[in-house]
């Protein structure tokens, strides 16, 4: 079993800037750059409409975002943990996602990797503040740095 277990739960852009295989890598990539290798996460692909409605019910939070997270430990002690290594569930707007690059004027990988690394990192139990972002960073670099090798 891969790393990412991508569910696509709505029809992708065609701004979405990868395949399935291509986002699996992208994925593991991250998870590499995060000291993250041999843990296991699901991304689940969906548009605005239902990514507000997950906000809504999980969040409390009013409309769309780009990214949420739900780590598999989220502190329930009685919970039945099925795989140790799993990290949770990403659940990635990519309505939003092809938004957002536009306005923030970043390549689509960019973003991506950018929304993905900071929602791994939420998975992996950490915070917003600086090492949250330096490690985001590093990731967003390293995703970069592959992808152009890839094309040279």
């Amino acid at each position: 079993m891969g790393a990412v277990k991508i569910v696509k739960a709505t029809r992708l852009d065609p701004r979405f800037p990868l395949s399935r295989r291509e986002l699996a890598a992208v994925c593991d990539t991250i998870l590499d750059a995060l000291d993250l290798v041999g843990r296991t996460f699901t991304l689940t692909l969906t548009d605005d409409r239902n990514i507000a409605a997950v906000n809504s019910a999980f969040l409390g939070c009013t409309g769309p975002t780009n990214v949420l997270s739900f780590p598999a430990d989220d502190g329930d002690e009685t919970a039945v943990r099925v795989d140790g290594d799993d990290l949770g569930e990403l659940v990635l707007s990519v309505d939003t996602l092809a938004r957002e690059t536009e306005l923030y004027g970043q390549e689509p990988i960019e973003h991506l990797a950018r929304l993905l690394a900071h929602g791994i990192l939420h998975l992996a139990g950490f915070d917003h503040g600086q090492a949250m972002f330096d490690l985001t960073d590093a990731a967003v670099d390293r995703v970069i740095m592959e992808a152009a090798d890839r094309l040279n």
